[in-house]
């Protein structure tokens, strides 16, 4: 959920270590199910150099098996906190769906996946 603390503390991890990605010939995107409009502004404020991308319908999430049905405060299809190296081949290499929305993902295995 944009302007969530972890959220912003996930996407200005990668913002600020996304020279890591340079000539990795790598896609890197957030998607949140957060409408695109608060994408953009998110987006903006944080100066983020990748896409943020509106799965406003919960289509990717439900698809990636990380959507909670029942979040906090009564809030039904809410996205996981997640993270995912997909190849050229669109296979999933590297995936980490967490259970706890204050967990960050572990980005040890990702740069392991793309060396």
């Amino acid at each position: 959920m944009a302007f969530t603390g972890t959220c912003t503390e996930q996407l200005c991890t990668v913002r600020d270590n996304f020279g890591y990605y340079d000539g990795l010939n790598a896609t890197i995107m957030g998607i949140s199910v957060d409408s695109p409009f608060t994408l953009a502004k998110f987006k903006e404020e944080n100066n983020y150099q990748f896409d943020l991308l509106s799965d406003f319908n919960k289509e990717v999430s439900t698809a990636y098996g990380a959507i909670y049905e029942e979040f906090v405060f009564g809030l039904n299809g809410v996205a996981m906190r997640a993270a995912f190296v997909i190849d050229e081949n669109q296979n999933i290499i590297d995936a980490e769906v967490l259970e706890s929305a204050k967990d960050l993902p572990d980005f040890a295995p990702i740069a392991e996946k793309t060396e």
